[in-house]
């Protein structure tokens, strides 16, 4: 997304963000730039992580058995919530940002113009031939 604001969240802020907390409304800039960019489906496994992790850290650290067990089961933890939120990325996505001020559908319908963008640049005829295909 071009014009994005250059202002970002601090470490705590984006830790709270990370966890579905809400940012200032200045922010609200960079939470649109942050689940439309390019790498927005990474972003939000990030931040899945981010919020699996005091859990995964807790089946680690504070369960009684075997080393062995308790990586396997943060590790089948992290698996499976992580496929639960691919199954609600979009719906998480349109939250965070509703929570931003923006409009319903908004992350959607950006996502949805860049790809039409992409997809008739990729089509364009200076990319088929280079630049001497106009002759």
């Amino acid at each position: 997304m071009t014009g994005v604001s250059a202002q970002r969240p601090n470490p705590v802020q984006w830790i709270w963000y990370a966890l579905g907390g809400g940012l200032p409304r200045h922010l609200s800039p960079w939470v649109l730039a942050d689940t439309t960019g390019r790498t927005w489906i990474v972003r939000h496994l990030l931040r899945a992580v981010v919020q699996m992790s005091p859990v995964l850290v807790v089946c680690i650290v504070a369960v009684p058995v075997p080393l062995s067990y308790r990586l396997s089961a943060a590790v089948g933890g992290l698996v499976l919530g992580l496929m639960f939120s691919i199954a609600f990325m979009t719906e998480t996505i349109e939250h965070r940002v509703a929570k931003a001020g923006y409009p319903a559908g908004t992350a959607a319908r950006i996502r949805a113009e860049r790809a039409e963008r992409d997809r008739i640049e990729r089509r364009s005829p200076y990319r088929r031939g280079g630049a001497g295909s106009f002759d």
